[in-house]
């Protein structure tokens, strides 16, 4: 099994027009990980992730990507990348058996159509006209599209813009079963949820720089947070924070003779912490 990185940048740099849009990033993925890179718009997000796919060179800095750099890879590195973009074209008037098919035959080594398609849930609509399909379905078309040439890095620009819940958390199962299999994720979002579900590791993009990078629920000192405690007490709500949760529940499972009415203790959500990070740099 190969160990190297996925993805490796070492500070990467781009400017616009003198406008400095990524500031130095370094990121690292190992392969089979589901990484979830989250920002604001205008972050930086976009420009990186163009920069790791081929799609735009950049002006300073080192980027291997599947062991090579995008920037001088040739069509065999491509081979390897698979891409599902938020704004996705396809070919409305085929079935889903042709498009995949279609697309298929750009490989020289990719999988079987029907296994692709059974494998994104469609095989109850592989005769279907894509026109016809709802927009979870397509979607999972556009996946289909991005993984029949057997990537070993899928990058997924965010995939369930529009989705209902129900809808999402399917998805979500289709990224999982990619991720089981060795594919190597790189998933942009505005979901935090999505992100704190799918994600081995998160990296928070805020003016061009890398602002916090780990493990979704320790991101950003979350773990070490203070907790939350809420109880109701003399018909009022009470709120405490606490760095011990578990002594002052004590203290109050004391004082109610062993039931504390509406009792919750929380810490930060991912959506706390991401917001934190990019309020404190914006400030």
């Amino acid at each position: 099994m190969d160990t190297t990185p996925a993805v490796r940048v070492r500070g990467l740099t781009k400017r616009y027009r003198g406008v400095l849009a990524v500031d130095g990033i370094d990121l690292e993925i190992a392969r089979g990980q589901v990484f979830a890179l989250l920002g604001p718009n205008g972050a930086g997000k976009t420009t990186t992730v163009e920069i790791l796919e081929g799609y735009r060179d950049r002006d300073a800095g080192e980027v291997e990507v599947l062991g090579e750099d995008p920037q001088r890879a040739g069509r065999r590195w491509r081979y390897g990348i698979g891409i599902v973009l938020q704004d996705a074209s396809d070919l409305t008037e085929l079935t889903v058996r042709e498009t995949v098919r279609h697309f298929a035959r750009y490989y020289p080594a990719g999988r079987d159509p029907e296994e692709i398609i059974t494998a994104v849930g469609l095989a109850e609509k592989a005769g279907a006209r894509v026109s016809t399909l709802s927009g979870g379905q397509r979607r999972r078309v556009d996946v289909a599209v991005g993984i029949v040439g057997s990537p070993a890095l899928l990058f997924l620009d965010e995939p369930t813009t529009g989705f209902d819940p129900s809808a999402r958390r399917q998805f979500w199962g289709l990224i999982r079963s990619l991720a089981e299999d060795g594919t190597t994720v790189l998933l942009t979002t505005h979901y935090l949820e999505e992100a704190e579900n799918l994600a081995d590791r998160v990296a928070v993009i805020a003016g061009g720089v890398v602002v916090a990078d780990g493990d979704p629920g320790t991101l950003g000192g979350r773990a070490g947070a203070q907790a939350t405690v809420s109880w109701l007490e003399d018909g009022q709500q009470r709120t405490q924070k606490s760095h011990d949760p578990g002594a002052l529940v004590a203290d109050l499972t004391s004082r109610h003779a062993g039931v504390v009415p509406g009792l919750s203790v929380s810490r930060p959500s991912l959506e706390d912490v991401y917001l934190d990070l990019i309020g404190s740099t914006e400030r």
